[in-house]
């Protein structure tokens, strides 16, 4: 199945560093932008043309507007702190998936090392099983650490198995603008689609073409990623999160 054409691209988080690349990055392939923001102010962050929504993207009763019509949805919010993990790793997916009224295609933005527990890495996990249980077309992005790679590494690098647990940058590096532009291309390449992977880039130029990269990936069978870890177990997880991933499944999959 071919995916289906991208015409308007809400993103989520798009006052954050990522996110201002994405709404950059959306435009320039040509469609109709939409960054949702909490203060009207962001507005001056974004160049010209881009639809700004206010909204709050933990609330589901104020995303009415920002999801109207949307053909693709990128989510490049999150943390590092554990205090509002919950907050700003996991609650906009919740709240997103809750007030879609049609399908879309999601790419959904989570860390490197997103397997190796810790609270914060927990709710991106948590995030990333209730898109996969969702039954919506997606791609999850795993980024490594932000701007840290060298002039000379720009070859971008796909991997799977979320192996690198060292907790610095050299797990992996990655450019903001590599992370955008990746995230935007798999929201209409085929061969992205039910695929999750870590993205960093290593010594040599950058290719001309993503497809290649996507297609030699594994695709998702179950909550997690391929060859993940069997580290956080369904049947030790949070109630709230049980009821949610229940509630999402039968949603988009009855």
């Amino acid at each position: 199945m071919s995916a289906a054409p991208m015409t308007t691209v809400l993103v989520i988080g798009a006052s954050g560093s990522i996110g201002q690349q994405v709404v950059a990055e959306s435009l320039r392939a040509g469609y109709t932008t939409r960054a949702l923001v909490r203060d009207p102010a962001h507005a001056a962050l974004f160049p010209e043309g881009t639809q700004i929504i206010v909204g709050d993207p933990t609330h589901p009763e104020t995303l009415a507007v920002a999801l109207e019509t949307v053909s693709g949805i990128v989510f490049t919010q999150g943390t590092y702190r554990d205090a509002d993990a919950d907050q700003a790793n996991y609650r906009p997916t919740v709240a997103v998936l809750e007030a879609l009224k049609a399908p879309a295609r999601i790419a959904l933005m989570t860390a490197l090392g997103v397997t190796k527990p810790t609270v914060g890495h927990d709710w991106k996990r948590r995030a990333e099983r209730l898109v996969r249980a969702s039954g919506l077309p997606y791609t999850i992005v795993r980024p490594g650490w932000f701007d840290y790679n060298a002039p000379d590494e720009q070859r971008l690098v796909f991997r799977q198995g979320d192996t690198h647990w060292a907790g610095n940058p050299r797990d992996g590096a990655v450019s903001r603008q590599h992370i955008a532009q990746v995230l935007v291309a798999s929201l209409t390449s085929d061969t992205a689609a039910s695929k999750t992977f870590e993205l960093v880039a290593e010594q040599g130029a950058t290719q001309d073409q993503m497809e290649p990269l996507f297609a030699q990936l594994a695709a998702d069978t179950a909550l997690d990623g391929p060859q993940d870890r069997k580290n956080l177990p369904l049947d030790a997880e949070p109630q709230g999160f049980l009821d949610d991933l229940t509630a999402i499944r039968h949603r988009f999959t009855n």
